[in-house]
């Protein structure tokens, strides 16, 4: 990480747009600050970060994607932190639209440092405006195995959807998962660029979730896709493959992965709901809040499948996991949208539960936010 720098000295145009979600979450270091209150003993702690990637604009437009903003602000968090210390917990709040020509700065306040526990809030600007505010808690690994229940996996429970269909053959998720967008691409009307960070595929459900019962039940509607990290996990591009491997199984890239997992829960979501409810035209829709849990940490989470590389590979195996999504209510011009993140083995690895704005008109002016 170079010196630190001051954002006056920062140049929009240095923004790059990588596909490696290593390389998408890049930070730079800013002057680190401190603030005193009179209520405190102590002096507070800031830390500050810069991005240095373009987020990516679905549907070719002019907002940036919602899950960048989320899972670099976890990341920028995770700089913060020592050893040991993964991300468990985050709940964020989107106050306005991201844009794609500005860089985000990134405060991260410390909260509390503890010795098992210890918590971060962190601030995204740009042009000196708050464009979201998240709380943020990490755990180091208690060591201990005592209990342990979770849902039937979804590998058994859609077994005929997801058998003898490997994922990479899946069609690739769309930038904007609606008809009329699809149906656009479909046209040679726009060509859709590369999702960066991530290779995400939707798995066809049409067989599901077309039937009477599901239809009568919006909540009983389920959306799955796979996804895998792309590009390597380790910012130094001198870095081996057995240096990789040795660091991947210590731990060192585990709060990376985890913002991965972060990063993927946010794909599409909100565009279930109004298919579930069978919904095709809508004037605004747009995130509010989204909380993402980390359940397992360890293996269960880390994105390399070192069992399936072999020491004649140029780069590594990447695992396959699953996305489980479905909205439970909608009401008020509001709809939530939740999921399930699975492991490759069955393990339930986090869970996303997402607040919406979902209109189908827009409101007068003394109405809107």
């Amino acid at each position: 990480m170079s010196s630190p720098r001051e954002p006056s000295d920062l140049d929009p145009d240095e923004l790059t747009s990588p596909l490696s979600f290593v390389e998408l979450m890049g930070l730079e270091r800013l002057e680190d600050a401190t603030e005193s209150h009179a209520s405190t003993l102590e002096p507070e702690k800031f830390e500050r970060f810069r991005s240095l990637a373009a987020p990516f604009p679905p549907g070719e437009g002019t907002r940036s994607f919602g899950g960048h903003v989320y899972a670099q602000s976890a990341y920028a968090a995770s700089k913060t932190v020592g050893k040991g210390f993964v991300i468990h917990d985050m709940t964020g709040t989107f106050i306005l639209a991201g844009r794609l020509d500005i860089p985000y700065i990134y405060t991260v306040r410390h909260v509390r440092d503890g010795f098992v526990y210890c918590t971060r809030t962190v601030d995204a600007r740009q042009d000196g405006k708050i464009m979201f505010s998240c709380l943020c808690s990490f755990k180091r690994d208690e060591n201990q195995r005592t209990f342990h229940h979770q849902p039937l996996p979804v590998q058994e429970r859609f077994q005929s959807v997801l058998a003898g269909k490997r994922p990479e053959d899946q069609p690739v998720s769309p930038s904007v998962d609606a008809d009329w967008w699809i149906d656009t691409v479909q046209q040679g009307n726009i060509v859709e660029r590369e999702f960066p960070g991530l290779d995400v595929r939707k798995i066809d459900m049409k067989d599901y979730n077309k039937t009477r019962s599901i239809q009568e039940r919006p909540e009983s509607y389920r959306q799955l896709t796979q996804y895998r990290l792309k590009g390597l996990p380790e910012e130094d591009p001198k870095a081996t493959l057995a240096q990789i491997k040795e660091r991947h199984l210590t731990g060192e890239y585990d709060n990376l992965y985890a913002c991965a997992h972060m990063y993927s829960s946010d794909k599409n979501s909100l565009l279930l709901i109004p298919r579930s409810l069978g919904i095709k035209h809508w004037a605004e829709m747009a995130s509010l809040t989204l909380t993402v849990i980390i359940h397992q940490h360890s293996e269960a989470l880390r994105m390399i499948d070192w069992d399936e590389t072999s020491s004649q590979d140029s780069s590594p195996s990447m695992r396959w996991f699953i996305q489980e999504g479905w909205t439970p209510q909608s009401a008020e011009n509001r709809a939530v949208h939740e999921s399930h993140l699975w492991a490759p083995d069955g393990t339930l690895i986090a869970t996303s539960i997402q607040d919406s704005m979902l209109r189908l008109r827009k409101l007068g002016r003394s109405g809107n936010l």
